[in-house]
């Protein structure tokens, strides 16, 4: 199952690392268990690893093995499985994942009375969809940090990790700003709920400083400061 029959009368010290992962779920999956726990079963390993735990994976759920997968990183997890939890400061919370195939043009499908109760609304609650492989991750605007422009594709930043979405940047500033963001740059979109300070840099320079560990710098352009000002009550 794991791939390493070729490898049978050679010592565990002489195996690659890959090999080595593979061996470990090996000698996991020996005893058949009802419930395994892998973290981070497929990092730092070769692209042939990658394919043949995953496949794995596959087979044991087929098989009704509960599998409980530990991970760093949301678009590493959604390779594995379409149900995923985010651990944050405010607990555990699913993340809506959605195969490619059941979205329409990368839109959630709506019933014509949901439609027309959304259009009802004063305040819309949309999905804000980024592709990874074949699946369409869904995150909620106020997950997101910021969005930057490069090379023409829009890049979600959400808790130090950067998904692309096939919105425009002004397609998704449109969707955006009536949860609080701001086009603080011709390449930037920025969440004010996350913004920590103002900076000015020089007479022409500023940027704006998230409340992430890193403490992210954005661009705020020089055009953008009083239309900043006017918004925060300055």
């Amino acid at each position: 199952m794991v791939g390493l029959l070729e490898k049978k009368k050679q010592r565990v010290d002489s195996l690659t690392f890959s090999e080595k992962k593979r061996l470990q779920l090996a000698r996991i999956i020996l005893h058949d268990p009802d419930l395994l726990v892998l973290e981070e079963p497929t990092q730092n390993i070769d692209l042939e690893s990658q394919i043949i735990i995953k496949r794995v994976i596959a087979e044991l759920v087929r098989e009704q093995k509960i599998i409980l997968v530990l991970n760093n990183y949301v678009e590493t997890a959604i390779e594995l499985t379409s149900r995923v939890y985010s651990l944050t400061k405010e607990g555990l919370r699913q993340i809506e994942v959605k195969d490619e195939g059941d979205l329409n043009n990368g839109e959630v499908a709506v019933s014509v009375q949901e439609e027309e109760e959304i259009l009802t609304r004063p305040i819309r609650f949309e999905k804000i969809p980024a592709k990874v492989n074949e699946k369409i991750i869904l995150f909620d605007p106020t997950e997101i940090a910021f969005v930057e422009s490069h090379d023409g594709v829009s890049h979600l930043h959400v808790k130090g990790e950067t998904f692309p979405c096939t919105y425009t940047l002004n397609e998704l500033f449109d969707r955006l700003q009536m949860f609080g963001f701001f086009r603080c740059h011709r390449s930037y979109i920025v969440n004010l709920q996350k913004v920590r300070e103002v900076i000015t840099w020089t007479r022409n320079s500023y940027s704006l400083v998230l409340d992430d560990a890193e403490k992210t710098s954005i661009p705020l352009s020089k055009g953008k400061l009083n239309e900043l000002k006017d918004i925060i009550g300055l």
